[in-house]
């Protein structure tokens, strides 16, 4: 994991202590709240419908156990005793007073820890795939790159007050788990036919009002390009971008008016141009980042666990988490575990205090001291020898952490909407928790299989609904709540939008609504190895479509 150097100690301290000054002000008076807001903005501060609230940045969603206990001490002594982790795999506290905002980011800073950029219009936290590091599909290891556009992108001069915000992700996986290719750059790292490291760049990806899947300007860019092709996007965007519509002032639809071709034009016009200047990445700077990253001391362990296997066979609770929420490690006799925040009924990504301290104190015992937040708003175990998956799964049971759903129907993604949100037009939280009950019982999720429900509540998209095999998107008609359906959305290497099916439903009507397409998913399917995503595509939105609303 990558360790602050001085300077960026001495960054984050300073920059600290100029916001403290810039809150006295305001709670002052001294500053109108019209004054103070593109300053709490470039610390992570949005005024939301019944307070302030804070976005913590966590760069590729990887935390030590410090910063995780940290983080449940500002829970439980700055808020409400709990923080939702976002599909950012950023985290969000929504309760803090603002006078207390900077004794925050103070305590966060002792942890190499901020805000910065988690707002604005500006290059946001750099997003990676939850598994990097550990994914026995990986080709390497994308962190060290995500860490090198981190330190290029904080307070880039040129990129501070871009058109709109812009987001960029990178995966070193066949399996997209980042969602790339719905991010303004998408990264995803593969080897070219010498072995040598490099990247297929996407460009023009997002959700929101306009959604749109990137398209591809290079198939392979060398490693040490990396620098200088990502800021030739970014100064043709910059250049390019209209300031006039913040509707239309994201990349994408820059790339959507003027076209692929000369979009590819102008970046590589301004590529050939900087490339062989300051920006090429020295082969000993990558290494010196990679080495922050490296695979940690793992005791050679044998593949297949007898203990594991025995326990699996008396505790059919810890049998079904085994079956669904773990993932195969590079290294054998280890697994990836992932510890879902979507219990039956609660809300999807939030974690009390108290989890936030064990998870800490877990890592330390059984993850080689890491954690990781993923884009689906849960938490990554990386490194767990499978002879601990039975001891680790009793202590995760007992606190309310066992889920076993990890990529099932009730593995839901929602965006806080309209209990918290100032921007929604409906509820996203209850939605999530009316489907999960359900749905709950864990013989249907495992008979339905894989199956992304993904709910935004306004067109913005925090909860990626585009791109949801099920997205709900809530909006408002003449002060009542209706829920728009998507179907046959994904995020991953063969991503795609889904498609609306017909009108909305009511709030009373939507969790109806979803549990019919899921049983019309069921009849139609060819056996249960075809998935809700494949059945869709073979089969078209029709047979849905009929089954909600009728016969034409």
């Amino acid at each position: 994991m990558y360790r602050y150097d001085e300077f960026d100690q001495e960054f984050v301290h300073q920059r600290v202590a100029q916001f403290r000054g810039q809150v006295e002000r305001r709670v002052a008076g001294e500053l109108t709240e019209d004054q103070f807001r593109p300053l709490r903005l470039m610390n992570g501060v949005y005024l939301q419908l019944h307070a302030y609230m804070l976005r913590i940045a966590i760069p590729y969603g990887t935390l030590n156990p410090p910063q995780m206990r940290m983080l449940g001490h500002i829970a439980r002594k700055y808020d409400r005793g709990y923080g939702h982790f976002t599909t950012r795999q950023n985290l969000q506290f929504n309760w803090p007073a603002l006078k207390d905002i900077p004794d925050i980011l103070e305590d966060l800073a002792s942890v190499e820890m901020h805000a910065i950029q988690t707002s604005g219009n500006c290059i946001r936290n750099v997003t990676a795939d939850h598994f990097a590091g550990a994914a026995k599909d990986e080709v390497a290891d994308p962190r060290p790159y995500a860490e090198i556009l981190r330190q290029w992108s904080s307070l880039h001069p040129e990129f501070i007050f871009l058109p709109r915000k812009f987001k960029i992700a990178i995966t070193g996986a066949a399996h997209d788990r980042a969602a790339t290719q719905v991010h303004d750059i998408g990264l995803h790292l593969k080897r070219g036919p010498e072995g040598n490291i490099g990247f297929a760049v996407y460009v023009g990806g997002g959700l929101g009002r306009t959604p749109f899947i990137g398209h591809k300007l290079r198939d392979f860019l060398p490693e040490e390009d990396l620098l200088s092709y990502c800021e030739a996007v970014l100064r043709v965007y910059n250049q390019f971008g209209r300031r006039d519509n913040k509707f239309k002032a994201r990349i994408k639809i820059l790339v959507h008016e003027a076209g692929e071709e000369e979009i590819r034009r102008q970046v590589e016009e301004e590529w050939e141009r900087i490339r062989h200047g300051a920006l090429a990445l020295p082969e000993d700077e990558i290494l010196r980042i990679r080495d922050y990253f490296t695979m940690p001391d793992l005791p050679v362990k044998s593949a297949n666990s007898e203990r594991l296997a025995t326990a699996r066979k008396s505790d059919a609770a810890l049998d079904g988490w085994v079956s669904q929420n773990i993932e195969p490690h590079r290294n054998d006799g280890y697994s990836i575990v992932t510890v879902s925040l979507k219990p039956i009924g609660g809300t999807p990504g939030d974690a009390t205090a108290d989890q936030m301290d064990l998870i800490a104190d877990l890592a330390e015992r059984y993850s080689q001291s890491e954690v990781r937040v993923s884009h689906e708003q849960n938490l990554i175990f990386p490194h767990v020898a499978e002879d601990d998956l039975p001891e680790l799964f009793a202590v995760l049971q007992k606190n309310g952490l066992g889920t076993a759903n990890a990529g099932l129907v009730t593995d839901i993604i929602a965006c806080p909407g309209l209990d918290y949100c100032a921007l929604a037009n409906a509820r996203s939280i209850p939605v999530a928790q009316r489907i999960s009950e359900r749905l709950a019982d864990s013989e249907r999720q495992k008979d339905i299989g894989d199956l992304k429900i993904k709910i935004s509540g306004c067109i913005n998209a925090c909860g990626h609904h585009h791109v949801g095999h099920i997205g709900i998107l809530g909006v408002e008609k003449k002060g009542e709540e209706f829920y728009q359906l998507t179907l046959g959305g994904s995020g991953d290497e063969t991503p795609s939008i889904g498609e609306i099916v017909g009108p909305g439903f009511s709030y009373d009507g939507v969790v109806d609504a979803v549990e019919t397409v899921v049983d019309t998913y069921l009849k139609h399917r060819q056996g249960p190895e075809e998935t809700f995503l494949a059945a869709y595509r073979r089969l078209g939105k029709e047979p849905f479509k009929e089954a909600l609303y009728g016969a034409a």
